[in-house]
């Protein structure tokens, strides 16, 4: 039987088939090419069989078949597995062996399990640079950055770009821009190869960490660019509000033709265009993924247009987006019953929440905001408690002070002022501003002074108090000509070091010609 015919796939029938074959097999090389074969394809629990059968005859495994099962137990998270093997290693005598050391801590660090993985590093007495490596990759994954670091500072041996990357991973979630530009260095001086992951870490590094313009010059600078470079600089710019610019940046790499846009990149430049409520760019998008027959049913790119049409107000593409779908996950229905409350269509929202009920999707803390904005926008008090209700005590779901801000938001927009100020006052948290900031909008609305000016005397004293809010007080004063208690809630906000951004209108204007 040819070897490679069991590659792809191993069925029961074809290990009976080669168990003969393993009986006699005195040379384990063939069989543990088969192994290592089966560890990394789409099969891994094929090659912990094999593995299991080969140990029958002592001649047919060496120390190489423990690496390739332990490979397998990784990619299969076969824990209770891995931890066998581990035992056997260790009663078989193989375990001063540096590969299957180093297997175990990647076995380990996968199944976030810091503290074996640091105890068998601790029991290799000369590390290598995989060894390292190993250890501040897991540490990094698993939320230890500081003491990745540590780790890295303390190798006795030469770093590879993947220990750097795995340490440059680390800097990024702490935000540590000082080490992490002290480890770009590194790079520059000590590789000077075209190594494109290790770029495109330093390039997320920079991102992560809101150095724009180190980012900006790295992307210009680098050689070689993938389909991750383009990525990281599409999300990195959406997310930090310059969001034109990672259109265009987008509009740019199809131009270019230097890679391929993969989900990421489709996803990233659809929140672009939502946050500008840039509707053409958004359609333009959508005409790209249409092309795209591995695209156009994706969840993540079909919740992307979802969500883009509905910020963008276009509600009946929104929906027609929403129906292409074909497996409908948590975060379509969510983001289709908040596109109804933003839109003003709260009333439709309702029967959509039934409706994910019927196809067995639970709620989370995500839906119930859009619920409950949805019935704030449409005035229905009664439901909006009820939702408010069932949160807890039928789903299971700690309020948040979103929830909060929707039910006093709620209570506010009905005229309900009373109601929504004892609804804070037996709130089991200490309200933040963005509750305070609905009771004050609402005041405003309705005339009361007299509790707007009780709510102002909180503010100080109150976490989370936004610039929209200072900004509402202050243009309050201004237009009943309190120029004196106007002139007070500026210096708040400089005080507190916030700055209103100034106003300004997006306009399309001959979109299509600019995308020939």
């Amino acid at each position: 039987m040819p070897i490679k015919s069991l590659i792809p796939t191993l069925t029961r029938k074809q290990l009976n088939q080669i168990q003969t074959h393993i009986a006699k097999s005195t040379k384990p090389n063939t069989l543990n090419l088969l192994l290592g074969s089966l560890a990394n394809s789409n099969t891994p629990r094929n090659a912990l069989i094999l593995y299991n059968k080969m140990l029958h005859n002592p001649s047919s495994y060496n120390h190489f078949t423990f690496t390739h099962a332990l490979k397998a137990c990784s990619s299969s998270k076969a824990l209770r597995k891995g931890i066998e093997i581990h035992a056997r290693v260790v009663k078989s005598g193989h375990y001063s062996d540096i590969f299957i050391q180093n297997s175990l801590i990647h076995f380990y660090c996968i199944e976030n399990d810091i503290v074996n993985a640091c105890t068998v590093f601790d029991e290799i007495p000369y590390p290598d640079t995989v060894s390292w490596t190993s250890i501040v990759s897991g540490l990094s994954k698993l939320g230890f950055e500081e003491e990745a670091i540590g780790w890295f500072l303390s190798m006795d041996v030469e770093p590879n770009p993947a220990t750097l990357v795995s340490v440059l991973s680390a800097c990024s979630s702490i935000r540590d821009v000082k080490f992490g530009k002290a480890i770009h260095g590194y790079r520059l001086k000590n590789f000077c190869e075209d190594n494109v992951i290790l770029d495109n870490a330093v390039l997320d590094f920079y991102m992560k960490c809101g150095s724009l313009n180190s980012a900006r010059y790295l992307f210009v600078k680098m050689l070689k660019r993938d389909v991750v470079s383009w990525t990281t600089m599409v999300g990195g710019l959406a997310q930090r509000g310059f969001c034109q610019e990672a259109i265009m940046l987008f509009q740019d790499l199809l131009q270019r033709g230097e890679a391929e846009p993969n989900e990421a990149t489709i996803v990233n430049a659809l929140s672009a265009c939502s946050s500008l409520c840039a509707l053409s760019w958004g359609r333009w998008v959508h005409t790209y993924v249409s092309t795209r027959h591995d695209l156009t049913e994706n969840g993540n790119v079909g919740n992307a247009l979802v969500n883009m049409y509905a910020k963008c107000g276009d509600m009946g593409m929104a929906i027609q987006a929403f129906n292409m779908l074909i497996c409908k996950d948590l975060v379509s229905w969510s983001t289709i019953i908040s596109g109804m409350a933003m839109n003003g269509l709260g009333v439709h929202a309702l029967p959509l929440f039934s409706l994910m009920l019927v196809h067995g999707v639970c709620p989370d803390d995500v839906t119930f905001v859009g619920l409950l904005s949805a019935c704030s926008h449409g005035g229905m008090i009664n439901q909006g408690l009820m939702f408010f209700k069932a949160m807890s005590d039928v789903y299971g779901i700690g309020s948040q002070m979103a929830h909060y801000a929707c039910v006093v938001d709620m209570y506010g927009r009905a005229g309900l002022l009373k109601e929504a100020e004892a609804f804070i006052t037996k709130m089991p948290v200490v309200a933040d501003g963005t509750v305070w900031g609905a009771l004050l909008n609402a005041c405003r609305i309705h005339g009361n002074e007299e509790m707007f000016e009780r709510i102002t005397h909180c503010l100080p004293t109150t976490e989370g108090v936004s610039i929209g809010t200072y900004a509402l007080l202050s243009n309050t004063y201004a237009s009943s000509m309190r120029w004196e208690d106007a002139n007070e809630v500026r210096d708040a906000m400089r005080n507190r070091g916030l700055k209103k951004m100034a106003g300004y209108s997006w306009i399309e204007a001959d979109v299509s010609n600019q995308r020939q």
